[in-house]
């Protein structure tokens, strides 16, 4: 079970907001690391960080990975950049959030690979139009020689084998080897997929988030990637986690409502379990930030993506605290399993929340009020929140219940669900009865 004293002893660390004239935007600033007197560092939260990470030059300064982030905020035309560190076995790594960011993603690269690997943009094909794709190569074409490009098509449907097997040929076609990167332009789908590929391509290569919806903002941290099955979603997948996540917000300017609402929803779980401020937040700009407000929707995604850096860094493989990202997600799985395409992952994962906030209720974790909380910021975001009456009857709710045995955190067959018992705190619960999961589902 998860420790429920270490979720409730962790502090969210507010996330540094850097601007190009910031006369404190050293290396060790931007990362928003304190450095102790050993040689350490240390974060907002008190957790140690290795020494001897960047050798000082003459002035002082570190050079390394950080001077050339640095060097990339100061020439871009931005006056706000959200920059965030996750920590990772395989190499931490940044996640910028900000304005224009498309056209200079060449010099956010500079520590990601060399010059001379080769790269392979992986785009969702409805981006075309929009020419964010082109935008990135010639951006990245500025520092490497080789930069290719190939789509995905839109949907759910593209997390497929088949679709795997497609761009493993794409990536010989374009010369990758093992200091390649793969660039995942897009949605969560995109980043699934991209990722997949990235993890198992010659036994796995450097890879890139980029993402341009609201709900990939959940899924472009932690490096959890996968593919589905027809049983069932993310059930052949890897832990590769990103060397870079670069978050343009002027490419959410377009989504339609739908994918805005939707988006919402990853963010409003992270409030749920570990951050009430993040939660007020969005309930006071949730007008705002459904219109696609440019500053409130880059502090919503700093802040959101804060909470999933924080957990992820402290359980990198899901071992027993990362699971507490997961609520809504064992119904919301179902339902989109059920109901496939019907519904965004958003909408479902909202319909999830409530129906284990009722769990929660049932087994006498929370209170009944939390239910309704929840239904009411769901409500101002345009998101349901019910699970709708086709889904509700007898024979709907056996098969949600048979495909939430499914769900990667069962063990021989149980019901496992991560459950609210106030804003900002879950718990994990392994195994629920089915009896009370039914009454939930019926309410």
């Amino acid at each position: 079970m998860t420790d429920e004293a270490e979720i409730t002893r962790m502090e969210r660390s507010t996330p540094r907001i850097i601007g190009v004239d910031d006369p404190d935007g050293d290396a060790a600033g931007m990362n928003g690391w304190a450095e102790n007197g050993d040689g350490s560092a240390e974060d907002a939260n008190g957790r140690a960080e290795s020494a001897g990470r960047h050798e000082e030059n003459g002035n002082g300064h570190a050079e390394g990975p950080d001077d050339q982030a640095k060097d990339a905020f100061s020439r871009l035309h931005v006056h706000h950049v959200h920059r965030l560190r996750v920590k990772a076995s395989a190499g931490d790594y940044d996640v910028v959030i900000g304005s224009q960011l498309l056209a200079a993603a060449d010099r956010f690269f500079e520590a990601v690979a060399p010059a001379d690997a080769a790269v392979l943009i992986i785009f969702d094909e409805a981006l075309a139009t929009a020419g964010y794709p082109q935008t990135l190569r010639t951006a990245l074409s500025l520092r490497f020689s080789s930069v290719h490009a190939v789509s995905l098509p839109t949907g759910e449907a593209s997390k497929s084998l088949q679709q795997a097997e497609r761009l493993y040929a794409e990536c010989l076609a374009a010369g990758l080897d093992r200091k390649s990167v793969i660039v995942a332009l897009g949605g969560g789908v995109v980043g699934d997929v991209a990722g997949f590929v990235a993890a198992t391509f010659m036994r796995g290569i450097r890879f890139v988030q980029v993402p341009t919806t609201l709900l990939a903002h959940d899924a472009s941290i932690g490096g959890k990637v996968a593919i589905n099955l027809p049983q069932g979603k993310n059930l052949v997948g890897a832990f590769h986690p990103p060397r870079l996540v670069l978050y343009d917000v002027e490419t959410l300017r377009t989504l339609p409502p739908a994918e805005r609402s939707s988006g919402l929803a990853e963010a409003i779980k992270h409030g749920i379990i570990r951050d009430p401020g993040l939660f007020a937040f969005i309930s006071a700009h949730a007008e705002a930030l459904l219109e696609g407000d440019p500053s409130l929707t880059a502090e919503l995604l700093a802040r959101s993506c804060q909470v999933k850096a924080d957990i992820v860094s402290l359980d990198e493989r899901e071992s027993g605290l990362r699971a507490i990202l997961n609520l809504g997600h064992t119904v919301g799985h179902a339902v989109e399993a059920l109901a496939y395409g019907a519904y965004t992952h958003g909408a479902a994962v909202a319909m999830g929340m409530v129906c284990e906030a009722r769990i929660a209720v049932r087994l006498g974790l929370a209170q009944p009020d939390l239910v309704s909380t929840i239904q009411q910021i769901l409500a101002r975001v345009g998101l349901p929140n019910e699970l709708p009456d086709s889904l509700k009857n007898a024979a709907a709710i056996d098969e949600l219940i048979a495909h939430m045995r499914l769900d990667k955190k069962a063990i021989a067959r149980s019901l496992p669900f991560v459950l609210p018992d106030a804003l900002g705190s879950v718990r994990f619960m392994p195994a629920v009865s089915e009896e009370i999961v039914t009454a939930a589902l019926a309410d």
